[in-house]
């Protein structure tokens, strides 16, 4: 079963994103939960929400607290609220910036897509907001969580506007790897053992 965690604020869609991204699962073929949000729902208040994925029946239904991925719409929430809280060395973040790491983040495998960017772009705008999850989401189908297609016939199913399609089509596209002090770690241990291997070869 997989497990992710969203970190939102209230208005940026993120228990809507955990609804789309169990839709997509479930027609992917395999079973989903979504999770209600827990936090207070106004607007701007720290929310999290959650979905889980499974091949076989989910009899699970309490909040997510040990997630496999967490994915951030607001920045600003890690320096605000806990979103390491019950990760491992394992968890994967998915964070909506320009590819910087916070300094908490820096040992943990990060993912960065600028979704306000793309939505800006797109003038996808809810109360004059940037639409956030379906950007998102996008980048989380291009991590092997669901499918790209499966994704785009759930956000059909819960948004008229096109340009969430689209909005999701273009970070699946802009996700990106940050370099930070784990990526760089692992990148040196690989080059340890090819030059290891390369002496070896030698001998």
């Amino acid at each position: 079963m997989i497990e992710i965690r969203f970190h939102s604020r209230g208005g940026q869609g993120g228990a809507t994103a955990a609804k789309i991204l169990g839709m997509a699962a479930f027609f992917d073929g395999k079973y989903s939960t979504s999770l209600s949000v827990y936090g207070a729902e106004r607007r701007g208040a720290a929310l999290i929400s959650g979905t889980r994925i499974s091949d076989t029946e989910i009899r699970r239904y309490s909040s997510i607290k040990s997630p496999d991925y967490v994915v951030i719409l607001d920045p600003v929430l890690v320096e605000i609220s806990d979103v390491t809280e019950g990760t491992n060395e394992d968890t994967i973040f998915l964070m909506n910036n320009g590819g910087e790491c916070p300094l908490v983040l820096e040992d943990y495998i990060l993912y960065s897509v600028d979704a306000t960017s793309i939505s800006l772009d797109l003038g996808l705008k809810v109360a004059g907001m940037p639409v956030l999850n379906t950007p998102m989401l996008g980048a989380l189908a291009r991590l092997g969580i669901v499918k790209q297609s499966s994704l785009k016939r759930a956000i059909r199913k819960i948004y008229a506007d096109t340009r969430n399609i689209r909005a999701s089509e273009m970070a699946y596209e802009r996700v990106v790897k940050v370099q930070n002090r784990r990526s760089i770690l692992e990148e040196s241990e690989e080059l340890e053992e090819e030059a290891y291997e390369r002496l070896e070869e030698a001998v």
